[in-house]
C-alpha cells in the first residue's frame, strides 16, 4: 500500500545550516499494516511523514501509495489518497462550525457539489451512530460548535474525519502529544478501534516508546535519518521499552538521548 523507494531530504544545502534528515530511506507497507515510528529529536521521523503527504519534495528516490507514484505530486493532488491526523488537536477541524458541518465536509471532500439542502435525516443518523462509537457524548451535540470542543474531543472528531472515506493510507503526526495521559489513552483506543474496524494500513509517528510498542503491528526506529530498526510479529509482541533500547545502543553505537520518549 505504501513503498518508499530509497529517498533522500537535505534541508540548506550548500549552507552551514545544511541537514540531512533522510538517508536512502527505503520502507515497504503492506495493505493493513499499523506501523509506529520512533526516533530521537532530528531522527527524521516527521520529515518521512512529510515527505509521503508532499509537505517536503524529495531529493531523491520514489513514493508509491497503492502502485500510484505520487513522487512528483503536489501537497493537495496527494491528499486523494490520505487521511491526516496533526498533533495540534485545533488543525484538522473548524472551529466555528458545527460537528455535523465538520463530519459533512469530510464526507464530500473529492466530490461533485450540488445545491441540495446542507445535511439529510439520513446523514445526521449516520453521524451519531459514528459519534457514539467514541464514547465521549458528541452525538448528541451535532449542532455543538466544535470550538467548544476539548483537545481530546476535537483529535477524536479529527480521527474520525480523516478515516470516514477509508484513505489509502492514514497518517498519524504524533497525534497524541499535545493531550494529556488520559485523554491520549482514549484517543489511542479510538485509534485501534478504527484502523482495526476499516483495515486501514497507518504509519503513526509518535514520541512515546511505550505507545509505539503496544499499538500497530510493527514498529521501526530513526536514527540520523535512517532506519535503524524494523521490528514486527511476535517479536513486536515480547518487545519491551528496555530491550528496544538495548537493541538501539547495538545498532547506532551509542544511547537514546530523548526524555520525553523515554518517561512517556
Amino acid at each position: 500500500m505504501l513503498s518508499i523507494q530509497n529517498i533522500s531530504k537535505t534541508f540548506n544545502p550548500g549552507t552551514i545550516n545544511e541537514k540531512t534528515a533522510l538517508n536512502d530511506v527505503s520502507l515497504h507497507l503492506e495493505d493493513g499494516d499499523f506501523v509506529t515510528v520512533i526516533g530521537g529529536n532530528g531522527a527524521g521521523k516527521s520529515t518521512l511523514l512529510n515527505a509521503v503527504a508532499g509537505t517536503w519534495m524529495v531529493d531523491e528516490g520514489q513514493i508509491l501509495i497503492d502502485g500510484v507514484n505520487v513522487t512528483k505530486l503536489p501537497e493537495h493532488k496527494r491528499a486523494a489518497y490520505l487521511g491526516r491526523v496533526f498533533q495540534d488537536p485545533m488543525t484538522g477541524t473548524a472551529a466555528t462550525m458545527e460537528i455535523q458541518e465538520n463530519l459533512a465536509l469530510a464526507e464530500r471532500r473529492g466530490k461533485r457539489r450540488s445545491l441540495r439542502p446542507g445535511i439529510t435525516k439520513q446523514e445526521r443518523a449516520e453521524y451519531k451512530e459514528l459519534l457514539s462509537m467514541l464514547g465521549l457524548g458528541l452525538e448528541s451535540r451535532l449542532t455543538a460548535k466544535v470550538g467548544l470542543l476539548s483537545g481530546g474531543q476535537r483529535q477524536a472528531l479529527t480521527l474520525l474525519m480523516a478515516t470516514l472515506q477509508r484513505p489509502k493510507l492514514l497518517l498519524l503526526d504524533e497525534h497524541t502529544a499535545a493531550l494529556d495521559p488520559k485523554t491520549a489513552a482514549k484517543v489511542l483506543e479510538i485509534t485501534d478501534l478504527i484502523v482495526n474496524r476499516d483495515h486501514l494500513t497507518t504509519l503513526m509517528i509518535t514520541h512515546n516508546m511505550k505507545d509505539a510498542i503496544q499499538h500497530g503491528n510493527r514498529l521501526i526506529m530513526m536514527n540520523e535519518g535512517k532506519i535503524i530498526l524494523d521490528i514486527k510479529g511476535e517479536e513486536k509482541k515480547k518487545l519491551t521499552v528496555k530491550n528496544l533500547l538495548d537493541q538501539f545502543e547495538k545498532v547506532s553505537g551509542e544511547q537514546f538521548a530523548n526524555d520525553s520518549a523515554l518517561l512517556g
